[in-house]
Parts: C-alpha cells; structure tokens; sequence
C-alpha cells in the first residue's frame, strides 16, 4: 500500500447552529417534541426523528394527554431491548412547566426485572393489566408473547408505544408487525410508533400500504436537527478503500485528536483479519505505546508518539468482568459532561451498551453494514451536540475489489452496497424538497427565500427556507401527485423510494460501471418500476408522479453535491451554512430551464462513478467494468415491454415513433424495445 491517502471526498453539510432545536417552549418541548405533541389527538400516530431529537420525552407529554385527557386506560411502552428502557424513567417534567410529571412505578418497568421474557415477565404484564397504574415499559420480545397469550383484545383501550419502529416489518415472518396489523384492524387501541431511521435496512416495509395510510407521521429531518444545534455545524459522511490489512491503513482515516467509536468488522465478514482481539491490539499498536489498564475503568491506556495518553474502552474483549467495567464506565452518570473521560471506543458490533456519548465526533466502521438502519444509528452516534464540537464525521473502511481475487463478485456488492449507503444517508441528511409543476399561476410563497432578483414568473425558480429547511422547486412537465396516499409519499416517504432505488444491484452495478448507459433506462424504467412494486395500489398518472419526485430529490442531491465539492473534490473550503443550498441553486440557474426530462437525463450515480474513477486503482476499476459489463444482458422482455409504452407515449407526443438510427440515446433504446417485442413475435409466429 502506498502511502497516498485514497480517502473518497464526503459529501459535507454545513449547518446554521442557530441553537433552535435545543431551546424549549413554556411546557418545556423542545422543537421536535413540540410538532409530536401537537398530533396527540391522533389514534394511530408515526415519529420520525433523528436520535438525540427527544422521542422519548416527547412520547411522555403525548402519553399523559392519552391518560388524563384522552379517556385511555393505561400506557404500554415496547423497546427493542432492556438497556433502553433507562430513557422511560421518571421524569419531573412539571419542573420544566409540563402540567404532570411522568412516573412510572418501578415494578412496571419490565426492563430491569429479573426473569424471562415468556415466563414471569408476560405474568407481570397480565398483573399490570389489571392494576390501576398507568405506565408498563418492556421489550418487542416480553410484548410479543403478552399478545400472544392474551390476544389484541385484552390491550383495548390503551395506548401501545412501540420505540425503534424499524424492529417491525410487514413480513408474517415479522411477529410484532403481525400484531400491529391485528391492532389496526381491531381498531380499539392507540399507537405511537418512533424511529430513528427513515427507512428499514433490509427494504422490508414496515407496515402494508393499507395499514401505513392509517398513520399521521411528523417528520422531524437531520437538517432540521443540526441547523438547530447550538454547536455542531458540519457533518462530513465519506468512505475509504484499503488494500491489505485495514489495521494497516486505519491511521489513515482514525485521528487519534478526535473522539471516535471503532466498528471493527464482524469476524464472518471480507473485511476481518479472523481474530477480534488481535485486531483490537494491531489498532492500539499502530496509536501508540501501550500503558496498562486504568484499575478503575478498566480503559486501555496508549501513549501517542507525541507524548498524549489516550484512553481508550475495548468492548471486544471476552472476558465478560473486564467487559462489564468497562461498559460501567462508560455509563457513568457522573462523567456524562466529562470530555477527557474516554477518547476512543472500540466496538464490534454497533456499541448497543446503553451509553450514550456526546462528545463523539467521528463514527469509524471497518466493513460494510448489511443494514442502513444499523449505519444511520451509527452516525447518529455522533450528531450529538455538544461544547466546542463544531464538526462531525462518519467514514465507512472498505476493502477495494480485487478483480483477481475468487471473491471478486462480493468484494464489488460490499463496495455498491457501501456507495448506496452514502448515497443515501446524503439525502437523509439534505434539506427536504417541495417540487411544484412550473405554471403561469404560480407565485413567491411567504418565507421562502428565491435568491439575488426574488421570484421570477418566467422562470422555473429555487426557493430556501432556513427556518423549516426546506426547498421548494418548480419544475416544468412534472406530474403532481393526486391521490392523498401519492402525495403524502412525495411529501414523507421518498426516502423509502430512493432507498429501494440505490439498493437495486443492477441500477447501481449499472450506474457506476456501464459506460454505454442512457440514464433515462435507470431514471424511467428502473424507477418505474420500483414504484410499481412499491405501490400498486396508486394508478398510473400517481407511480408517474412519485416516480418523478424521487429521481428529482436523488438527482438534485447529487448534483447539488458535485457544486458544493467543486472542482477540487472537496479539498477546498465551502461557503459557511450554504455549500448545498447554493449547489442546488446554481445548478438550477446554470440550466436554462429546469424540467423533468432534463433531470431524467442525469445518470443519479454519475458523480459517484467519477469519485470511484479517480480514487480506486485504475486497473482495478476497468476489471469490475469488464465483470460488470460480462453479466449485461442486453434486454428483458420486461424491460422491452416498458419501453415499447413509453414509445407510445412518444408517438403520441411527437407524431412518429422513435427512431432506431436517432443520435438520440433514449429515443434509440426505445425504438429497440419496440424492435424486440417484434422480433419475439415473429419468433412466436414462426414456432
């Protein structure tokens, strides 16, 4: 390996730190808590929020307008595992100007009881049911056997609070989303659903379209989260290939001066070196010499080449007793505001051990995560705000394909897996869009900045607005959404979309690698389709209409990205607060107008395949091209079919059909979809 760094440039988003979002209202909401509790009426209620937003106190004050106000028996509150029970602790929110504290009777928080989840904890859950309290608290697993003993019926009246809602799916394989959906349709209890994440990892829906049209969301986004912090001002996301080792090259991107959490790789994984301990020494070595153990945390202690001791928690090791000091440690109330507390913690999994760090200012994983929920917990590690923490940074370590390699084929999946990670946390991360169709009577809507010279009538213009961190643009020949369930999608779920999009093995194999592309194969027909399976509930005109909206967001973030990185790549300095919002506008402007063919036309992983270009060896690259390239069959009859309907809708545009010798790359794919499906039938009629 050389010692040129091939780091890949991350997107970067700067943030007004206004402090908004850490400020609190007269009953003591901050922002986020605020927009939930203004919701509490509804039965059926979803929260999406950024970790450390505040979901947990906000479900308190809706929970207690449930009990007091509501007519609602009692409270059950579900997480995904015990250590997260600790956030449902009593609360003295009155204090904070709330009219009731939040209490919950310690017998009651099945978290911390002894037991087994169907055994004495489902017997304290039927105690509980016939109790004159108010608040449970206990896990997916001691929920799931309740309602299995008991059945939906015995839960009537009472609100169901399930937290880390991406936990359930729509799956029959999936209990607890199995008795989601009999709660819905028994109709008789209340439910709070809450997130951290803005899709589920492994492309399941979390609940059937049927049943998710029941939900009113608040949507609390990144941007909205950071903007306003009263500190942290910049998150950076990028990921790094390495040849070899990575403990090797992990100096290369692990700054011993920042606060980082190591994800060392699953020892199943392409990227392990087959020993986790080893792996844990080999990173302690290349930091420095090491000093011993801190008796009383039982912290690695590591003298840097510079003189400074780092002390650092391994939550690797085996040895259960040095394990659980160390997690003690790191639990510590009485450090929680100590900065020199820890400086690195090293971790095999996703460091679930219930602490939370807010002085974490880079997030480090080795290996690629299966799951895109599991990465945006990760970096949510590190979005806490905290004094003198101006920036935070995630970077994902990634094996670089060998093409000469057996393993060829996963090593590239781990790297297209990686890049659609990226891709899409970019967009969890951007301010949130509002397309508009362009047309005569629209106009400047209040709040919305257009830019130098205002709003332009004959112009297809780009508005910001800082406080809600939102875009709002028009578009010429967009379809707008008509049913309600099409346009809450375009307004609350192109996130889901897109994730379906860049987790599509051949869109993405195809978007990095195929250099004789038309895009408009992977904006329409890909898309297209997608949207289709997604949603085959919604008509013709609506898939149109959602399709549009998500290659919109996806293509604008990318090419807001490539303005914002500029011709350095990023090595240079961006514009304070404005980098993205001033991308999206100038490429806007530099377009003489902006419609939506022209944004069909821009290949979504254009700018990703030229950082890939440049960074990864260029042998290296052509092989995977070549790999790539092998596999390309040059049509289905799917995708034949698909493009025979939009040549339709071309003649009956233009008058004629597409042209198989046009200079145009679209109109001569279409017209060789056409030319198939007749080849197919002469084949047929021929026998």
């Amino acid at each position: 390996m050389t010692d040129e760094k091939k780091a890949i440039p991350s997107v970067s988003v700067t943030y007004a730190h206004d402090g908004s979002s850490t400020k609190a209202n007269a009953l003591g909401m901050r922002p986020m808590q605020e927009r939930a509790y203004e919701k509490r009426g509804e039965q059926y209620l979803l929260i999406k929020s950024p970790p450390a937003s505040g979901k947990s106190r906000a479900l308190m004050f809706i929970a207690l307008d449930k009990l007091h106000n509501q007519g609602l028996k009692q409270a059950i509150i579900v997480v995904p595992e015990k250590s997260i029970g600790a956030s449902f602790n009593d609360e003295p929110l009155t204090r904070f100007g709330f009219w009731a504290d939040w209490i919950v009777v310690p017998k009651w928080n099945l978290c911390n009881a002894p037991g087994s989840d169907n055994g004495g904890k489902v017997n304290s859950v039927e105690a509980f049911l016939k109790s004159d309290d108010n608040v449970l608290v206990c896990t997916h697993a001691t929920f799931r056997f309740a309602v299995d003993r008991f059945g939906v019926e015995t839960f009537d009246e009472r609100l169901i609070a399930v937290d880390e809602f991406h936990h359930v799916s729509a799956n029959p394989d999936n209990k607890l989303g199995l008795h989601l959906g009999q709660f819905l349709a028994r109709d008789r209890v209340h439910i709070v659903a809450m997130t951290g994440s803005y899709f589920r990892g492994d492309a399941e829906a979390v609940l059937t379209p049927q049943d998710e049209s029941k939900f009113d969301t608040v949507t609390y986004t990144y941007y909205e989260q950071l903007n306003g912090y009263e500190y942290l001002k910049q998150l950076d996301i990028g990921y790094f290939f390495y040849n070899g080792p990575y403990t090797d090259d992990i100096l290369k991107v692990l700054d011993p001066g920042e606060k980082t959490i190591v994800h060392i790789p699953n020892v199943n994984s392409r990227e392990s070196m087959g020993d986790k301990i080893k792996e844990v020494e080999h990173i302690l070595h290349e930091l420095g010499e090491w000093q011993g153990r801190d008796p009383a945390t039982g912290f690695q202690l590591v003298k840097t080449p510079g003189g400074r001791i780092l002390r650092i928690a391994d939550l690797v090791d085996d040895d259960a007793a040095k394990r659980d000091r160390v997690s003690a440690a790191l639990k510590d109330p009485a450090q929680k505001n100590n900065r020199d507390h820890v400086d690195v913690i090293i971790a095999l999994g996703m460091a679930k051990e219930g602490f939370d760090w807010i002085w974490c200012e880079h997030a480090l994983t080795v290996g690629y995560r299966s799951s895109l929920t599991e990465i945006v917990q990760i970096i949510g590690r590190a979005t806490r705000d905290a004094p003198g923490k101006m920036r935070a940074r995630f970077t994902n370590l990634i094996a670089e394909p060998d093409a000469s390699e057996e393993a060829v084929t996963e090593a590239v999946n781990d790297t297209l897996k990686a890049i659609a990670a990226s891709l899409l946390m970019e967009q969890v991360l951007a301010p949130r869009f509002e397309f508009k169709p362009k047309n005569p009577q629209n106009g400047p809507t209040p709040g919305f900045d257009y830019g130098e010279g205002g709003y332009d009538p004959n112009k297809t213009n780009v508005g910001f607005n800082e406080e809600t961190g939102q875009f709002q643009i028009e578009i010429k020949g967009l379809v707008a959404p008509k049913s309600v369930e099409a346009q809450r999608i375009c307004q609350q779920d192109l996130n889901e979309v897109i994730a379906a999009f860049v987790q599509d093995k051949s869109a993405i194999e195809r978007g990095l690698f195929d250099s004789e592309l038309v895009p408009e194969e992977l904006t329409r027909l890909r898309m297209g389709k997608i949207v289709k399976d997604k949603y085959p509930e919604l008509d013709e005109e609506d898939q149109e209409a959602v399709r549009q909206h998500a290659v919109a967001a996806l293509n604008l973030t990318q090419k807001a990205k490539e303005v914002a990185l500029g011709p350095a790549e990023g090595e240079g300095e961006q514009s304070p607060n404005t980098a993205f919002i001033e991308g999206v506008r100038k490429f806007a402007m530099d377009v003489r107008e902006l419609d939506i063919d022209l944004i069909d036309q821009i290949n979504p992983f254009g700018e990703a395949r030229a950082i890939l270009a440049k960074t990864m060896d260029s042998e290296r690259f052509r092989q995977v091209q070549e790999i790539i390239a092998a596999k390309r069959v040059s049509l289905t009859v799917e995708e034949a079919r698909e493009l025979a309907k939009r040549a339709l809708k071309f003649k009956q545009e233009r008058g004629r059909l597409p042209s198989i010798t046009s200079p145009d790359a679209w109109e001569k794919r279409m017209a060789e979809g056409v030319a198939f499906l007749q080849r197919m039938k002469s084949e047929a009629v021929r026998g």
